[in-house]
C-alpha cells in the first residue's frame, strides 16, 4: 500500500479549496486533471500546480510524495500567455 498524505488543493483565487488525502504515487498533473474535473474548471486552459507552503512550482509528472508533505497548500493556477486578456 502506498503512503499517503493530507494536503490542501485550491485554485490560484481561493474561491475553491479541499483537504484531501493523496497516495504519494499520484503525480502534480494527477492532481491539476482531478481539480480541474471535479471543479469544472475551463478546458481550453493550461494548468500548474504550485505548493505555496513551500514556495514551488511543480512539474506535472512530479510524484506528489517528491514536491509536498502533510499540511502543505497546493494550488492549482493556470499558466498565462503573454498577449492573453
Amino acid at each position: 500500500m502506498t503512503d499517503s498524505i493530507s494536503v490542501i488543493i485550491r485554485t490560484a483565487d481561493q474561491t475553491r479549496k479541499a483537504q484531501v488525502d493523496v497516495e504519494g504515487n499520484k503525480s502534480a498533473g494527477d492532481l491539476i486533471q482531478a481539480s480541474v474535473d471535479n471543479w469544472k474548471l475551463p478546458t481550453d486552459t493550461e494548468y500548474t500546480l504550485v505548493n505555496v507552503t513551500q514556495g514551488k512550482t511543480v512539474g506535472p509528472a512530479s510524484l506528489v510524495s517528491t514536491f509536498a508533505n502533510s499540511n502543505d497548500i497546493l494550488e492549482v493556477q493556470p499558466v498565462l500567455v503573454a498577449g492573453d486578456e
